[in-house]
């Protein structure tokens, strides 16, 4: 007898008179919201305008989730067109079914369009919202409990979840490793991990968002051994494990051959934003705390002031020169004149 474990939602759809509420809809629309905050907040720390991660997001957040069904769809086909499969069901998203890896490959996709239309550069864009892609899926995996899917190898341990005959793969009700909590508390960590090193390190030109894919996929490896649900095999591992150690790989090595490529962080982010009132001197602010915050040949604060000096004093020292000529140079002049 289990003394505890997570009980799974006896039902994850709750109706408004003719409109469904979907446990898995919410949380992901849940975390869709908390991403958009996130890099919204983290965009305008480095240098770009309020609203411009929303305004990409429009074109992200369709893409990806058409990327994410795309990839579910084709790797577990058999549901949908497989023998006695129904291919209507492949447009059923609210019943769950959202790959990551088609997820990111087509939101960035999405991104990308967004960011070129605007003049960003889109590995800037990546590494503001890496964060925050991070939160969305630990919010986005409890849509996972309100389904009762994708859970792991059967455990009496004290956080395992129950599920019921209908949805458990033995046939009856019966306790599980709650892998959504795992990966959710995973992500949760990925999150703060890329914030303290993006801190810390000062990282540009996509390694924040590289690190967030290195981590992420570190995680997902173990998690995905232990889930029980079907999945196709490839020496003896599940797709998605050699998926995640193929692109932890790929991470790891743009990490490694950006920053020796392009070490430091981009100077500007969004060049609209420079137009705005106050932009100068946030760029001042910036270089003062060791941000890039100046290009190349411009003056350091205080130049123009000096510049101003030099210009006053122009007319005196030419005065001076030309009594030095006639010898009636003051004595203090013909000692700081060599």
């Amino acid at each position: 007898m289990d003394l505890a474990y997570i009980p799974s939602p006896s039902d994850g759809v709750w109706h408004l008179g003719p409109l469904p509420l979907r446990g898995y809809a919410l949380a992901i629309l849940l975390g869709i919201f908390a991403a958009i905050w996130l890099g919204g907040r983290r965009w305008i720390e480095r240098g770009g305008r309020a609203g411009t991660v929303a305004d990409i997001a429009i074109w992200a957040v369709p893409f990806g989730l058409v990327g994410g069904r795309l990839y579910h769809v084709v790797t577990t086909y058999e549901p949908y067109f497989g023998e006695g499969g129904d291919w209507v069901k492949a447009f059923e998203i609210w019943e769950g079914g959202l790959g990551i890896w088609g997820a990111i490959a087509m939101g960035a996709l999405g991104a990308w369009i967004g960011c070129r239309r605007r003049g960003i550069p889109i590995p800037a864009y990546a590494d503001a919202v890496a964060p925050g892609i991070a939160l969305a899926q630990a919010l986005g995996r409890w849509g996972n409990w309100f389904n009762q899917e994708l859970y792991g190898k059967q455990t009496d341990v004290p956080w395992a979840v129950e599920i019921d005959a209908e949805h458990s793969v033995t046939g009856t009700a019966e306790t599980f490793h709650p892998t959504f909590l795992y990966e959710s508390l995973w992500c949760i960590g990925v999150a703060l991990l890329v914030i303290w090193a993006d801190r810390r390190f000062r990282l540009g030109h996509g390694r924040a968002f590289a690190l967030y894919v290195a981590a992420y996929t570190a995680g997902r490896g173990w998690i995905e051994y232990l889930r029980v649900d079907e999945a196709h095999d490839v020496l003896g591992l599940r797709l998605n494990v050699w998926t995640s150690i193929l692109v932890f790989a790929a991470a790891v090595l743009y990490i490694v051959v950006s920053a020796k490529k392009r070490p430091g962080r981009e100077e500007v982010v969004e060049p609209a934003a420079l137009d705005e009132p106050g932009a100068a001197g946030k760029a001042g602010a910036d270089a003062k705390d060791g941000e890039p915050g100046k290009t190349d040949g411009q003056d350091e604060p205080g130049d123009a002031s000096g510049a101003a000096d030099d210009q006053e004093q122009e007319p005196a020292t030419a005065g001076a020169a030309e009594a030095k000529t006639a010898g009636d140079a003051p004595a203090g002049e013909r000692g700081r004149h060599t």
